[in-house]
């Protein structure tokens, strides 16, 4: 496997990571840059993790463990991306209830908080979690663990795996932590426009991420 082939190997692994960071840009359109190059570390590191980890494995078990892990994998990513979609989904279509049901006292920038209290916040949105964050990570990249195992059978072959296996894996990372950070710039820019209706259209495009993953596992 070449160079090249790996550049286009961690482009392909980085879209999903990249379609889940702009949701995150969309939810929270005032959020810090701090926060923005977490997340961007957070999902480069599990896509330089997760190849990492099936490469190694592979010397452990047999090659049927490719294609067994591969269905596995599809389910547990679409599981992790529906409960957070939903979860978004709720809390979107619930504040905008909330919202509506509220009484206008003048006051600008409040959230609506158990029965009549109001919370003011800078941006009017929650913000990202560390857990929620970790799951997210979890979710887009644990199909990296099969392509792992054919990182192992590249380097095993006549061709051989340029850059090696930590090479490669970096590569995949650093591409992924690079094009997530300017997702969530991007989703940023859309969040602006699409105002309190954001987290509802970011639990929907999470819940649709994790179906396309599996619907893929089948074809």
């Amino acid at each position: 496997m070449g160079a090249w082939e790996i550049v286009l190997l961690g482009l392909a692994l980085s879209m999903d990571a990249c379609a889940v960071a702009m949701t995150n840009g969309m939810t929270d359109s005032k959020m810090p840059v701090k926060r923005v190059l977490l997340i961007g570390l957070f999902f480069g590191f599990f896509q330089f993790l997760m190849p990492v980890i099936g490469y190694f494995i592979t010397g452990i078990v047999a090659n049927a463990f490719l294609g067994a892990f591969e269905k596995i994998s599809a389910w547990i990513s679409f599981a992790l991306l529906a409960f957070l979609g939903g979860k978004m989904l709720y809390e979107g279509v619930r504040e905008l209830i909330e919202a509506k049901n509220a009484p206008t006292n003048g006051c600008e920038n409040c959230q609506t908080v158990g029965a009549g209290t109001s919370l003011t916040s800078d941006n009017g949105k929650k913000e990202l979690t560390v857990s929620k964050l970790v799951v997210q990570a979890i979710a887009t990249s644990i199909d990296a663990l099969a392509v792992g195992v054919t990182l192992q059978m590249a380097a095993i072959s006549e061709a051989g795996l340029a850059l090696g296996v930590w090479g490669a894996t970096g590569v995949i990372g650093v591409l992924t932590f690079s094009l997530s950070v300017g997702a969530v710039y991007i989703g940023k820019a859309v969040g602006n426009k699409l105002a309190d209706k954001a987290e509802i259209f970011g639990g929907v495009v999470l819940f649709l991420i994790g179906l396309k993953i599996l619907i893929e596992s089948f074809l």
